[in-house]
């Protein structure tokens, strides 16, 4: 399997602070909404959760992705959309990479720099 890590272009944006161990993001913000590039690590299951609407490519790895009960298992090339509200949670099978676009402009907060 090709190892898709992303490149350093990716990785001098900001990076997202998520509060799960395993789970990486580096942020693109524009004035309306935010795209995230994932890297996450076969961390098992995310809790059922909600927010604004989401839609995400996966470029490397499985996943499955349940969304209002409605279980999906997901892989390279596969897109999923997640409307506004909906219910759901994901659990991750093996190392996963995917770019997620977030209607919620500030879906995701970056990591505070840290100084000297």
């Amino acid at each position: 399997m090709a190892d898709h890590r992303f490149p350093e272009l990716i990785t001098k944006l900001p990076e997202a602070d998520i509060p799960f161990s395993g789970v990486r993001g580096w942020i693109s913000q524009a004035a309306d909404h935010q795209m995230v590039f994932f890297d996450i690590e076969p961390i098992g299951e995310i809790a059922p959760h909600s927010h604004g609407e989401q839609w995400g490519v996966v470029i490397q790895g499985e996943m499955e992705l349940t969304i209002d009960g409605q279980t999906r298992r997901y892989g390279p090339g596969d897109t999923y959309h997640i409307p506004a509200g909906a219910v759901h949670g994901a659990n991750f099978l093996s190392h996963f990479q995917a770019i997620d676009f977030f209607a919620d402009v500030d879906r995701y907060k970056p990591k505070a720099a840290s100084g000297p």
